[in-house]
């Protein structure tokens, strides 16, 4: 009788041919490989894509930027939060301050969601900005802050902040 594994191309349950065993160790090595490579993406690109291999430590350009008024650069920090209407904004934490991060010409947002805590990537200009008092108070009211908060807004800040080509979110 023929072998049943080789007529079906399938393993078949108590065929002990070397033809049978293989193929069904090469489908799990497909699977298994399929399974990684699904699993395998573990950062979400934003605007431009960029890597991860250039980063510096902010504290290192934080005084270059404003010495020189504006640098492009690439940093990391963990998102503290992101604007909850658009995802047109984010705040980062480095070591020692927080960042104010945009996005080049509004042309990428971020999740409004979820990305609180995470690792971020971002590479653009580090610029010393002075933030309008109005400015302040609409990044305040998309955060969702009381208006006595909002209102408690009265002096423009001086600092730097960053316009993001690309963003890269670690899962």
């Amino acid at each position: 009788m023929a072998n049943k594994c080789l007529k079906k191309g399938i393993y078949a349950p108590g065929e002990d041919s070397y033809f049978c065993k293989k193929n069904m160790k090469a489908r799990n090595v497909t699977i298994l490989l399929g399974l990684i490579l699904v699993g395998c993406k573990s950062m979400d690109y934003y605007g431009n894509k960029i890597s991860e291999t250039n980063v510096l430590k902010y504290e290192d350009v934080k005084q270059t930027a404003f010495d020189q008024g504006r640098i492009q650069t690439q940093i990391s920090g963990k998102i503290i939060e992101t604007c909850p209407k658009k995802g047109c904004w984010m705040t980062m934490a480095t070591q020692t301050d927080t960042v104010f991060v945009r996005f080049r010409d509004y042309g990428f947002f971020v999740p409004t969601e979820g990305a609180s805590g995470k690792t971020a990537f971002i590479e653009g200009d580090l610029f010393v900005d002075t933030i309008s008092v109005r400015m302040l108070r609409h990044y305040a009211k998309d955060a969702g802050k009381s208006k006595e908060y909002i209102e408690k807004i009265t002096e423009p800040e001086l600092g730097l902040s960053f316009t993001a080509d690309g963003v890269i979110i670690k899962k």
